[in-house]
């Protein structure tokens, strides 16, 4: 099993900066993939950005330039940074942690952009 807390939602105004926390605890693997997805109310959960063990980084063409994902190995830890934030980036994000064909899911963060 694998535990994921997340940190550092918030408000924020149109133009402002966030960063998301993602620690991992418990049986985590040498090879896997984290990542962020978000789920706006009425809509389904979108991909946002992932990472993997190796480094290699993906995201969502609506994020691309404006976000960042990154990780700290030595304390088990992924990130978000949220530049440039928009109304439209307006739900909760959920941390993902993907290994030997299991998914954990974090128990999300609401991240409001005001216009």
């Amino acid at each position: 099993q694998v535990q994921l807390v997340e940190s550092g939602g918030g408000l924020v105004q149109a133009g402002g900066s966030l960063r998301l926390s993602c620690v991992a605890s418990g049986s985590l693997c040498r090879f896997f993939r984290m990542g962020w997805y978000r789920q706006a109310p009425g809509k389904q959960r979108e991909l946002v950005a992932t990472i993997t063990s190796g480094g290699s980084t993906n995201y969502a063409d609506s994020v691309k330039g404006r976000f960042s994902i990154s990780r700290d190995n030595a304390k088990n830890t992924m990130y978000l940074q949220m530049n440039s934030l928009k109304p439209e980036d307006t739900a909760v994000y959920y941390c993902n942690y993907y290994c030997e064909l299991s998914n954990y899911w974090g128990q999300g963060a609401q991240v409001t952009v005001s216009s």
